[in-house]
C-alpha cells in the first residue's frame, strides 16, 4: 500500500456496478432473501464513473469479483463465503493502492460495512484488463477478461414491459451497493467464469444494475 492508503484519507466514487448470477430472475438476494437455489455464484462488477481518494484520481477504472455463498448473507446466516478480485490493469500503483483500500474495506464506508457482513474467503487476486461497456439507457450492460470471465445482460422486458422503460425496483431491502440506489433489472446472456477455481458457463440466469455513489472514511 502507499502512504495514500489510510482510513483517514478523504474519498468519494460515483458509478455502475452491476452482477449476473446463477438465481432466477429476479435474484432474491436484493430482496434480502435466501439465494433461488440455496447457494448464489457470479460475477460483480464496478465500473467508477468518477472519483477519488485522496489527490489518487479513479475516473474511468474498473474492478471485477467473483464470488460464491451459501444462504442468507443480509440475515448473516450464510457459509462458505468466498470471492477473487480483479483490479484494472490501467491503474498505476498509488491507483492499485487506493482501489484496495476502498474495495478492500480500509477505507471505510459502504465496502467496509458490506465487507464486514459478506466476510468472503480470498481466493487470489491479480491485475487485469476489465472491459466494461453500460449502455446510457440500461438496454444492455457487459463485462469481459478476456480468456477468464464474461459477464453480459439484457435489461429485463415482457409483454407488458412499456417500450424503453426499465423494470426497476426502489428501496431494495438487500441493494449490493448500500441504500438509497435504484435496481434495473436484467437476464443474463452471457455468464461465463474460468479463474481461481470458479469455474462456470451459463445463461438466462437474473441479472442487475445498480448506480453507486460511496464516501468515506464515514
Amino acid at each position: 500500500m502507499t502512504e495514500q492508503t489510510t482510513t483517514a484519507t478523504r474519498w468519494h466514487l460515483v458509478g455502475d456496478w452491476f452482477d449476473v448470477c446463477n438465481c432466477a430472475v429476479p435474484c432474491p438476494c436484493t430482496f434480502a432473501q435466501p439465494p433461488t437455489y440455496g447457494d448464489c455464484e457470479g460475477v460483480l462488477v464496478w465500473h467508477i464513473r468518477a472519483g477519488g481518494y485522496g489527490d489518487v484520481r479513479l475516473d474511468g477504472l474498473n474492478v471485477l469479483m467473483l464470488g460464491s455463498f451459501t444462504g442468507n448473507v443480509w440475515a448473516g446466516e450464510h457459509s462458505a463465503p468466498y470471492a477473487a478480485v480483479f483490479l484494472d490493469e490501467r491503474a498505476d500503483e498509488q491507483q492499485r493502492g487506493a482501489l484496495g483500500a476502498v474495495f478492500g474495506g480500509e477505507a471505510g464506508g459502504w465496502p467496509a460495512r458490506f465487507g464486514a457482513m459478506f466476510h468472503p474467503e480470498i481466493r487470489g487476486m491479480d491485475a487485469a484488463p476489465i472491459h466494461v461497456e453500460i449502455d446510457e439507457d440500461l438496454a444492455t450492460w457487459r463485462a469481459e477478461i478476456p480468456g477468464r470471465v464474461t459477464a453480459a445482460a439484457e435489461a429485463l422486458t415482457g409483454p407488458t414491459t412499456v417500450d424503453g422503460a426499465r423494470v426497476q425496483v426502489h428501496n431494495a431491502p438487500g441493494a449490493e451497493v448500500g441504500p438509497g440506489q435504484v435496481a434495473t433489472w436484467g437476464r443474463a446472456t452471457v455468464d461465463r467464469a474460468d479463474a481461481f477455481g470458479f469455474s462456470w458457463d451459463r445463461s438466462g440466469k437474473s441479472s442487475k444494475h445498480f448506480p453507486f455513489d460511496w464516501s468515506g472514511p464515514d
